[in-house]
């Protein structure tokens, strides 16, 4: 309560008390739509990321689709089994090239090694490579100056598979490749690998997006109540 000594600065106080509260209304709504606006910015922001993130997704599943997904469905070689090493020899030396500076490559030599094996002891006679890509020799080593190094890193292997008579491998049910093959380039494990970072990326979108269109749903449930409790 207060006392005036008369109507008009009476009148005078009272509307200089409601511009005041007035000023506060207006700095708190515009507070709020601040706080409203840089919400929503956010809320623009996390849902683009989810939506960047799937995308990136769909496009590396499509890339894999056609590479190493593609290689797997074709692969022949799918049953595995054992493969008994029968024989083991260097046939002859193979020229390979190496990067030597700028525009520049010269030739070096490697021993093509060839293993014949036995697959489930079946009697059965097949030529064992590494992997899909040594289908002529056994093993192919990355091309160096020094042939000695990679004479040396063939005879090694040579004598472990000497050593090592048996070995897992995998073949052809159908024998429509005579070759046998190590170890394969586009295995379960490789699929695995290939497709585990895009589906957690796929997931992370989506989980963001989810998570946004939550908080919005009960931001407007939250502002529903509140009007029914006024």
């Amino acid at each position: 309560y207060f006392v005036c000594d008369s109507f008009s600065s009476c009148f005078s106080s009272s509307s200089t008390i409601r511009s005041i509260y007035q000023k506060f209304r207006e700095v708190d709504i515009l507070d709020k739509k601040k706080t409203v606006t840089a919400l929503k910015a956010g809320e623009d922001r996390a849902i683009l990321l989810g939506l960047g993130m799937i995308l990136s997704s769909v496009m590396m599943y499509f890339v894999l689709g056609i590479t190493i997904l593609r290689s797997y469905a074709d692969s022949v070689w799918t049953e595995e089994g054992v493969c008994v090493v029968l024989n083991s020899t260097i046939t002859a030396d193979m020229n390979c090239s190496y990067n030597c500076g700028s525009d520049c490559w010269r030739v070096s030599k490697y021993p093509c090694l060839q293993v014949y094996v036995s697959v489930n002891n079946t009697g059965h006679v097949s030529r064992l490579s590494h992997n899909e890509e040594t289908q002529d020799c056994f093993y192919v080593p990355k091309c160096q100056k020094d042939s000695v190094v990679m004479h040396t890193m063939i005879m090694n292997i040579s004598e472990r598979l000497k050593v090592n008579q048996q070995v897992p491998c995998y073949y052809d049910p159908s024998e429509q490749q005579e070759s046998v093959l190590l170890t394969r380039m586009y295995g379960h494990s490789a699929v695995f690998h290939s497709l585990f970072w895009p589906s957690c990326m796929l997931a992370g979108g989506t989980l963001i997006i989810l998570m946004v269109k939550l908080t919005q749903y009960l931001s407007i449930l939250c502002e529903e109540i509140g009007k029914i409790k006024r």
